[in-house]
This record gives C-alpha cells, structure tokens and sequence, in this order.
C-alpha cells in the first residue's frame, strides 16, 4: 500500500499549525549546494515518502532541488525520488507502481524529438504538419495514462517551460501559427487534464514570475540530457514540490472595516466620505472587496472586528452598497474594545481554532494586540498607502484560501453558522420542559450512504481537515484512501443533514473495516466494524448526530461491537466526551462499545434517518 503524505504532517495530537508546512518563501532561489546539505541533513529513519519524477530528460538537478523542498515540505519524511528511462515519457508514466505521487514534467521533446536537441530530424516547412500531428497523437497517449495513473495516485503535471527551438520558417518576434497551434494542443491537454480529479498542474504564470530569466542551458542539454539552467531548476521543483504537499486552505477571515474594506474612517469622513473606486483613487480597497465576495462564493468565513460606531457600519453597509454585502459577513463585531476579544468571539461563533484563520487590518498595534492572544491566528498587514503592497497581499490570500474545487457544502457553510446560532439561541429560550425535547421538533433529516465508489472527494476532504470530532486525527493520502476503499471488508459511511434551520450538506465520514468473528474459527466471537476514521463538522454539533450515525452503524451491518482506533490530540477533545459519554468509561486505544452498552447510554432518537437510495 502506497504511504500516506499527510500522515506525518497531521499524526494525533499534531494539531497545532506549527506543525503544518508552512507557505513557500520564493523570495530566494535555493542554490544547489543548499540542496545537497538540506538533503544531507535529512532524517533516514523517518517513513519514507516515495515521489516518482517521470520525464523523458535527464533528471539530474531537477531531482535533486525536488528532493530537497520535499524534505524542507516534510521534515519528519524521508523522501524519496524515483526516476524513469530516458526518452521514455509515456512508458514511465505506465510502468509508475508502490509511489505516493508522481510529478510529471513534460518538455517539447516528449511530445515530438524533433521539438528537442538531442534527436536530428527535418525542420523543413513541409514537416510543420506532421509534427503537429505526432504532438496531436503524443497527447493523447499522455493523456490516457496520466488519467489511469490518477485513479491510484495524485498527480503533479508541469507542462513545457522551455522556448521552442527555431523549427518554424517565421522571425522569433513573430507568434507562427505552428508555434500558436503547438501551444493550443498543449492547452487542451492541460484542460482536459484539469478535470480529473488528483491532478494538480503547475500555473504557468506562477512559474513566469519565479523563473523569468534564462531557463535553458544548450550547453547541459547537449552534454547530458539535462535541458535547465540551475535557477530554473529550482524554481521549477518548488512550484511542483508545493503541489505535492496541497496545503489545506484556511476556514475564515477575519477584516478590519476603515482603510482596508474601504478608504476613510467613517466615523470621520462619515459614510458617504468613504470609498473603493478609480475615481477616488481608492480602487485598491474595491479589489480587496471583490476578493472577499469571491472567498465567500468558495466557501470562506468572512467576519468583521472593527473599532467603530455599529450604526455608522449597519448605515455604510445600507445606504453604500459595498461590493462585499452585509449578508456575506458573519459575525459583525464592531464595537471599541480590544480586537482579540471580537477575534475570541469569531472563533467561537465559528467554532473553529485560531490556527485556521487569517486576521486582516491596516493598524500594526492592533494586528500585534490580536497576535498577543491568538499567536497560532495568521495576521497581515493591509497597506493602505501602497496598492503594490496591497495587490501582492491580494494574491496572499488567494493563496491561502485556494482550493482544488468547490463543493456543496462550501455554498452552505457561512448560512449554516448563521442557522446554528439561531438553533442555540432558540434552544436556550426554550422552556425548562421544551428543552429536553428540543431536537424532536426542528425537523432533522439524517441521510447515510455506505457506496464506496465513485471516490467522492468531499469525504476525503473532510477525514483531511476536521480536528474536533476526529477519531484520531490521521489524514490519509489520495493514493492510501483509494487502496483501502478497493478491500471487500472496508466499510466507508458519509452523512448529510437537514433541519428546519437549513441543509448542513455532508457533514461526517466513518470508515472502517468489518471483521466476523466466526471467520477466525472461534464461533461464539463477535462481530464487529473496526472504526479507524471517524469525523464531523463543527456545524454539526449539539444535534447529536453522532449517536444517530452509531445506532444506524450496529443496526446496518448488523455488528455486536464497534471498535474505535481512538487516538488522543490537542483538540478532539468533542470525540473523547463522545465516547466517554457512549461507553460510561474513559476513551482508549481500541476501546470498543457493545451493542448492549448503547442502547443503556444513548438518547432517545431524535431525528428521521434514512439510507440513501444511491448507497
């Protein structure tokens, strides 16, 4: 079975954003001696990490800078890279097996040798078409097999980065229609390429921004197959090492209000002194709104912690009309007391850690009052004074909220916590006699589905980014889930959820593998479903779920126990009063709860629970 990349990076009790990778610094190419002493100083004891580099050139540099910010990416790991045949694209990309991602670098050789400088061919105009058509037929065998590698494995694709050589009859100034077409059949692939799931590809825009001088070394290239120049080579195996780690995004922003959302302060200038146009020379501030609407659109927390006067903020927001709308934030809290107490607040209304939000705002004293209090929370200086400055952090935290897609449950996320907070309100208003009985009346709809295939990625997304009601606080790699879901005894449950207060969408994952005791010869063993990942949503809580999700489990496949891989972190600290609670005995190691144990601790039900007709 193929290692687990994000095993080491978010083993149990290893919660703490300290311990994630941290953003890339692409302020400085690695050098190549750095990279041998990184290398060096590596540990060898770790678990491996085992990374195929398939391309048709020479790896040589390119190998050893991708190894290096691999083990720079994965401190604990010991990486390492495999490589293919020269000349052999397409038959390394068959032959990749017992990896956990493959990186996939393909230049103009690959897809014709007569693109390169090692293979004498005709550059003469009539072969202009048949190379095209040999590019044609070379991507679409790239295709196939990077698209069957990706059933099993993540992959990382770097497309062509270096020039052309002079094959075309046109002047170099010129863009030929042999140089536009050649590049429009390598869009293609890249879009076709882009929507298969597990398959990040390298922007080039990105890789223009890092490695904007000379890329290729005819020198290297003639001599051993290596076509880079150094700087190119490392810049190139940063961009593809990042992809590999495929960080998480953060959950929520939190943003100052005066001179970042807009330009002014509104309790001086008042409302309709304030601004974010052209006109104004404030157009900086509307593209910092537009960025916010767009986080929203894809799932992001935006909340407000601003010292202001709220009716002067509820009127601006009204009469104003700002790109980012006042039903796109959630909570507002704008008063005049210090910024770490409305920060303290927003997480809990967001039920989420410091560690998963960035904090926005043009005051340094303020940025440092929230750092004092909330140090794991990460917080940006928004430049008022200077729109370069202010683009470049645009761009910032593109990067930290980028995400591979965008689920359902993303359109839903900020309207749940809304709805959450109403359901707490109204359960605390509830009667003495109400209350215990309030779950039975919002209408709660609980929708199981135990299909394993197609691998949908929204459970996989939740196993990798829930802390709280976490089993054990393992994260499994692409390749790892796929092989364990393909076992005949693996059993994977996803659950959905509706009240009256709105859908919660996909809201928890059980995996686990079933074991029949009579299987081992002893007939009077029982049967049980060995849960080892158990996760819910934080929006989820106080609607017990959970022991919905446990009755339909011993009910469904028919089990007398269920055992929990139960591991304790930092901050699952929901699953161990959980199971605590379920068991009446404190959690443990392989603690198991028996079907007899349940029906004395769990509450009545509380909600309708269906089977999905799809599972």
């Amino acid at each position: 079975m193929a290692l687990a990349v994000w095993d080491i990076l978010f083993s149990a009790g290893a919660d703490d954003c300290s311990q994630q990778p941290s953003l890339p610094d692409f302020d400085d190419e690695m050098k190549l001696a750095e990279a041998l002493s990184i290398i060096h100083s590596a540990p060898v004891d770790g678990p491996q990490l085992r990374v195929a580099l398939l391309c048709g050139f020479t790896p040589l540099h390119l190998e050893t800078f991708l190894r290096a910010h691999l083990c720079k990416l994965f401190p604990d790991r010991s990486p390492v890279v495999q490589t293919g045949l020269y000349g052999d694209l397409l038959g390394n990309l068959q032959r990749a097996t017992d990896i956990s991602v493959a990186v996939v670098v393909i230049e103009w050789p690959d897809l014709d040798p007569r693109l390169g400088l090692r293979r004498l061919g005709s550059w003469e105009p009539s072969q202009l078409p048949d190379i095209l058509a040999e590019v044609t037929r070379s991507c679409d065998l790239l295709q196939n097999a990077m698209a069957a590698l990706a059933r099993n494995i993540p992959i990382v694709v770097g497309f062509p980065t270096l020039p052309l050589v002079p094959v075309s009859f046109s002047r170099p100034a010129r863009a030929s229609e042999f140089a536009l077409e050649l590049r429009s059949r390598i869009a293609l692939l890249g879009a076709a390429l882009s929507h298969i799931a597990g398959v990040r590809i390298v922007d080039p825009q990105r890789l223009d921004s890092l490695s904007s001088f000379q890329r290729q070394d005819v020198n290297s290239d003639l001599a051993s197959g290596f076509p880079y120049t150094l700087a190119h080579a490392s810049a190139l195996a940063e961009l593809l090492a990042e992809l590999v780690v495929n960080r998480h995004p953060k959950k929520g922003l939190i943003t100052d209000l005066d001179d970042t959302v807009w330009r002014g302060i509104v309790g001086e200038v008042g409302v309709q002194g304030i601004s974010w146009d052209l006109e104004s020379q404030s157009q900086i501030h509307g593209l910092y709104q537009q960025l916010l609407r767009s986080l929203v659109a894809t799932g992001t927390l935006i909340a407000v912690a601003s010292k202001n006067d709220r009716s002067l903020v509820a009127e601006a927001f009204a009469s104003r009309e700002p790109i980012l709308r006042e039903k796109d934030v959630f909570p507002f809290e704008v008063h005049w007391g210090p910024k770490s107490e409305s920060v303290a607040r927003i997480l809990a209304a967001w039920n989420i850690s410091a560690d998963d939000v960035v904090c926005v705002d043009d005051s340094t004293m303020d940025l440092a009052e929230i750092k004092s209090r909330h140090p794991a929370a990460e917080c940006l200086l928004f430049p008022r004074d200077n729109p370069q400055e202010a683009y470049e952090l645009l761009e910032r935290l593109r990067d930290l909220f980028g995400k591979d897609r965008i689920s359902e449950e993303d359109d839903l996320r900020a309207a749940s916590l809304r709805n959450r907070a109403q359901l707490q309100y109204d359960a605390q208003q509830a009667s003495p006699e109400a209350a215990a009985d309030f779950l039975r009346f919002i209408d709660g709809r609980l929708t199981l589905n135990s299909k394993k295939q197609p691998l949908d990625p929204r459970s996989l997304e939740l196993v990798n980014k829930t802390n709280q009601f976490n089993l054990n606080g393992r994260r499994f790699q692409e390749s790892e889930w796929q092989n364990w879901l393909t076992a005949p005894e693996s059993v994977l449950v996803a659950a959905s959820y509706r009240d009256k207060y709105g859908p919660l969408g996909k809201i928890a994952v059980i995996g686990g593998d079933l074991v029949n005791g009579a299987s081992n010869g002893n007939s009077s063993a029982k049967r049980r479903l060995c849960i080892r990942t158990w996760v819910m949503s934080c929006r989820a809580f106080s609607r017990l779920i959970e022991y919905e999700c446990a009755r339909w489990l011993f009910a469904k496949f028919d089990v007398d126990e269920l055992e929990f891989d139960f591991l304790p972190t930092a901050r699952n600290t929901p699953m161990q009063n959980f199971l605590q609670q379920v068991r009446n005995a404190p959690a443990g190691p392989h603690c198991r709860l028996s079907r007899e144990q349940f029906a004395e601790t769990c509450p009545a039900p509380s909600h309708i629970v269906e089977e999905s007709p799809n599972g």
